[in-house]
């Protein structure tokens, strides 16, 4: 009874499990509290007036078609009616306020989701598509850091599919061209586990074979995971893939953010550099300037969606090529 006291009265907070946990745990205590009344009930009536084969001397036996009298004027049925209604409206108003911690466990705001890991889920073609708040993507797996909260918006590329993980009493529909909000949070005794992402809503040939993996990190791990997805490389060789050790500058320059950075060749270890203060992925330019104007300059442009790792090959500038060309023919006439 203590139990299903504590119940009640805790704060609503803790993960959506908890929180599942706790109504169960409710209902099932009172429900079996309120069944061994009722049958014991039961079971000392049928004692009671059973039926000894003799009538008590004054007993007043009812007649078949004639109603019976006394019960006390229902006092017994209204108390019984009225307990098990204050029961069941307090069991309703306790699990509304419940359902609505797990709808939104704020405090009303945004904060519950601004404070909160952002993920944006895609179903398409049978897989499960995950975007960071920062632009990282990943596809099948969802790695998020045990203690955190995440909060999902969920959609469709292609057919109506609804987003699962069972293990976290989670599920949203993911409709296309519309977005639906959910949220849960990995207890940290759960750190290390991987566990089934599923969907839910039949989706085609392939329905079955949509499945995910939830990999739940400690938060260090996941934070050093996170930052090494954010990582760039670059190495700079020339046409014979010897590394480029001076002579350029790169420029990288984020389209989405107010990132901008400038690396001398100086700055680079024997022709490769490694740019790991960057907080948003997504389209970058890359520019690489001679800086003795003996290589071309090179420009790119590429999507981060995760750690990066290129390779760029400088050439030589056109004056720079009769030059060379010119000694070799003049050494090889002598």
């Amino acid at each position: 009874m203590n139990t299903i006291i504590n119940l009640l009265t805790t704060p609503m907070q803790g993960t959506r499990v908890d929180v599942f946990e706790q109504i169960f745990l409710v209902f099932l205590g009172l429900g079996t509290l309120v069944g061994i009344v009722v049958v014991a009930y039961t079971l000392y009536n049928a004692y009671k007036y059973r039926d000894t084969g003799e009538a008590d001397e004054g007993e007043d036996l009812p007649s078949v078609g004639e109603l019976p009298t006394g019960g006390k004027g229902g006092k017994k049925l209204f108390l019984s009616f009225g307990i098990s209604a204050v029961i069941v409206i307090s069991l309703v108003i306790w699990t509304y306020g419940m359902l609505l911690y797990v709808e939104d466990p704020g405090d009303g705001g945004n904060s519950a989701q601004e404070d909160a890991l952002n993920v944006e889920v895609t179903g398409d073609s049978f897989a499960w598509f995950f975007e960071y708040e920062n632009g990282i993507k990943s596809t099948s797996t969802l790695r998020v850091p045990a203690g955190e909260r995440v909060w999902v918006n969920a959609t469709s590329g292609d057919v109506w599919h609804a987003f699962g993980i069972p293990d976290q009493r989670v599920k949203a529909d993911a409709i296309p061209g519309e977005y639906d909000e959910t949220w849960f949070q990995a207890d940290e005794s759960e750190a290390g586990q991987q566990q089934e992402i599923k969907c839910f809503e039949l989706c085609g040939e392939y329905h079955t074979s949509m499945k995910g993996t939830l990999q739940i990190m400690d938060a260090d791990e996941f934070d050093q995971w996170m930052d090494k997805q954010l990582t760039m490389a670059f190495t700079i060789e020339d046409q014979n893939g010897s590394r480029v050790t001076e002579g350029y500058e790169l420029t990288l320059e984020s389209q989405e953010s107010n990132f901008e950075g400038s690396y001398t060749a100086d700055e680079f270890d024997n022709g490769t550099i490694e740019v790991s203060d960057i907080e948003q992925a997504g389209e970058y330019n890359v520019t690489i300037e001679p800086t003795d104007g003996q290589f071309e300059p090179v420009e790119d442009q590429f999507d981060m969606t995760g750690q990066v790792d290129e390779t760029y090959t400088l050439e030589m500038n056109t004056t720079e090529r009769t030059a060379n060309e010119s000694e070799t023919n003049d050494g090889g006439s002598a």
